[in-house]
C-alpha cells in the first residue's frame, strides 16, 4: 500500500512539474477585445483601427481581412520576461472565420507548453500565415517559407498576459493584443532584378 501511495505521489509531482498553462485564443470578445488580422502592405504594421476595441487611430484602409481555412493563426508563448526569439508555439492552431467574421479567428483554448499552470504571467505573441492549402502547419516552416518569399506572414507585438489558466485560474483573455497585418516579402531574385533595373536606369540618366 505504501508503495502505491509513493508511486501516486511521484506521478502527481511529475505532472505538476510538466503542467501547462492555458489562454483563451480569441481576437473578438465583445466589450473586452476586438482586433483584426489583415493582408497587405510591404512591412509589419500593428495598431488598433476604428472598428476595433479599444478604438485606435491606425488606418487599415486598403487592407483585406483574412478569411477562411487558407490562413493559419497560432500563439507563441514564453514565461514572464521571455524575448521574442525564445517563444514557443502553443497548441492548437486555428483558422479564420468568413463573411462578416473575416479578420477574426475561430476561438480555441491554447495550451502553452513552456508556461506553468496558474503562472502569474506570460509573454504572448499572435502570428498568422498563408498555409498553402494546409501544407504549412508550423510557425517554423511558415517563417522559412516567408523568408524565401513564397508566402505572406505576420505577427503581433508582444503582450504580457496575467493569471495564466490552470487549476486555480480560468484561461485569461489576451487583453492588450492589437490588430496586425501579414505581408509578402519579395523573392531574392525579384529583389535582385529590381536592383539591376534601378542601376540601369541611373546609368541611362547619367549618360543623357
Amino acid at each position: 500500500m505504501k508503495k502505491v501511495l509513493l508511486t501516486l505521489s511521484v506521478v502527481a509531482l511529475a505532472a505538476s512539474v510538466f503542467a501547462q498553462g492555458t489562454v483563451t485564443f480569441n481576437n473578438r470578445i465583445t466589450g473586452v477585445l476586438i482586433t483584426h488580422v489583415y493582408l497587405g502592405g510591404g512591412s509589419q504594421l500593428s495598431g488598433q483601427g476604428n472598428t476595433d476595441f479599444p478604438v485606435g487611430a491606425t488606418d487599415w484602409a486598403g487592407f483585406t481581412s483574412l478569411s477562411g481555412a487558407g490562413y493559419t493563426a497560432a500563439l507563441l508563448a514564453g514565461p514572464a520576461g521571455s524575448l521574442e526569439g525564445a517563444l514557443v508555439q502553443a497548441t492548437p492552431t486555428t483558422t479564420f472565420r468568413t463573411g462578416t467574421g473575416a479578420g477574426f479567428i475561430s476561438p480555441v483554448t491554447a495550451t502553452l507548453g513552456n508556461v506553468a499552470k496558474d503562472a502569474a504571467s506570460a509573454v504572448l505573441q499572435m502570428v498568422a500565415w498563408d498555409n498553402k492549402g494546409g501544407t504549412i502547419t508550423t510557425w517554423t516552416d511558415a517563417l522559412a517559407a516567408w523568408q524565401a518569399g513564397t508566402i505572406a506572414l505576420g505577427r503581433s507585438a508582444l503582450i504580457n498576459v496575467a493569471s495564466i489558466g490552470g487549476d486555480l485560474n480560468t484561461p485569461p483573455n489576451m487583453v492588450g493584443l492589437q490588430s496586425f497585418n501579414i505581408y509578402l516579402v519579395p523573392e531574392p531574385t525579384t529583389m535582385a532584378l529590381a536592383g539591376l533595373g534601378a542601376a540601369a536606369l541611373l546609368i541611362f540618366r547619367r549618360r543623357r
